[in-house]
């Protein structure tokens, strides 16, 4: 073990070192320590990546391709997204040239689009529940979130985008996270025309987090890229669409002056995304179009699994429109102290999930359950849940 020197003891970045890490990983981390405990607390397919994906990496690596690219991607990948985009979501055609950047990940474009289009002090509106990251790269920033509470229903109306913007009228911008991580909500387009209304009207930045588009079960993804490009940079990625998390390729599209700025943080952050991994992504969005599919009714049946066995536990949830999470709400006979009941459940019965408060206000008294499980583990899971739940009658 090195120690510091004592003349170097307390050289940190102040706003850094107030930070604490990712909730999530906090407690998946406390977790791996349990012996035999069934984990269902990160956002992680138990999907290998398709084959042709995997062979396609194989076939660049053996090109020898281990040298930069381009700063924003190879350029057959941004022609690949923009088609791509177009083809399944009705959005314009962007430029490849200068309006598309492939990122190292979805938190790397969400890291590099904080960054370049924010002033520290900006006002950011941010819907809760939701993913920590968020609010994390913007407290590294000097971005000053407010948070709005969209429980019971978890749905960002009207009514409610309005009253936040008559409390915070000098907002700069929006996230939107759907279909969302934890809550799996997410919205017609009916629903969301009413909200661009709104967000028109406010000249208002959005931030639409669409990573799980090609997960929704029971429409058509409406991207806010169709809906209102003039005003959206849109973030996604394959990582969850084609179970590529580890191969940590994202993008990030919008208007061509915004996007300049972006690629100046994108740039300055990572130089460029991994050649392979580029490949890999490539193959997926020009030939792995179905590969989404079949990955999306797996996740439905254990969707509907899950539900039914949270409901005989005695546990209540709406149905997830899309992702793979479920919100459920700790019943009342049980305690709904969050972090506490998922503390007991992992040292009572040996199974993980994540407590609600760690996404913000709303989520008090909720647990986030992932089901991108195998099927087996997930039978497993709502077997422990009950037995848990029998012990604490």
């Amino acid at each position: 073990m090195v120690e510091l020197s004592a003349a170097l003891a307390g050289q940190h970045n102040n706003i850094l070192a107030k930070m604490v890490p990712s909730p999530i990983r906090v407690v998946d981390d406390k977790f791996s320590t349990i012996d035999g405990i069934l984990k269902l607390t990160l956002g992680e397919p138990d999907f290998a990546a398709p084959e042709h994906i995997k062979q396609a990496i194989i076939r660049d690596v053996q090109a020898d391709d281990s040298h930069y690219s381009s700063s924003q991607g190879v350029l057959a990948l941004r022609e690949a997204i923009s088609d791509y985009l177009v083809d399944r979501f009705d959005t314009p055609r962007y430029d490849p040239a200068t309006e598309v950047s492939v990122t190292v990940g979805a938190a790397e474009a969400i890291s590099a689009t904080f960054q370049a289009l924010f002033n520290p002090g900006d006002e950011l509106i941010v819907p809760t529940p939701t993913f920590p990251l968020y609010a994390s790269v913007a407290q590294t920033l000097g971005i000053e979130v407010i948070g709005l509470n969209t429980a019971p229903d978890f749905i960002v109306t009207p009514a409610k985008l309005t009253a936040i913007l008559t409390a915070h009228p000098n907002a700069k911008a929006i996230l939107l996270n759907y279909p969302s991580n934890p809550t799996g909500v997410t919205y017609s387009e009916t629903e969301l025309k009413a909200l661009v209304a709104i967000l028109r009207e406010h000249q208002l930045l959005v931030i639409a987090d669409e990573i799980y588009a090609e997960l929704v079960y029971d429409a058509k993804h409406t991207s806010m890229a169709r809906l209102l490009p003039e005003q959206t940079v849109l973030i996604s990625g394959v990582s969850k669409s084609h179970a590529m998390t580890g191969y940590r390729i994202g993008y990030v599209v919008g208007p061509a002056e915004l996007m300049k700025q972006v690629g100046k943080a994108h740039q300055a952050m990572v130089a460029t995304a991994p050649g392979p991994m580029m490949a890999g992504a490539l193959e997926a969005l020009r030939n792995g179009r179905e590969d989404p599919e079949k990955m999306r009714v797996v996740y439905e049946e254990r969707r509907d699994l899950v539900l039914a066995g949270l409901a005989e536990a005695g546990f209540t949830a709406a149905q997830p429109g899309g992702a793979f999470y479920i919100f459920a709400k700790i019943p009342n006979f049980l305690n709904t102290n969050d972090t506490e009941f998922v503390y007991d459940l992992a040292d009572t019965v040996k199974l993980g999930v994540a407590p609600g408060s760690i996404f913000g206000a709303g989520g008090e008294g909720y647990i986030r359950i992932s089901y991108a499980a195998s099927t087996e583990n997930l039978k497993s899971a709502i077997t422990r849940l009950k037995h848990y739940v029998d012990l604490r009658k």
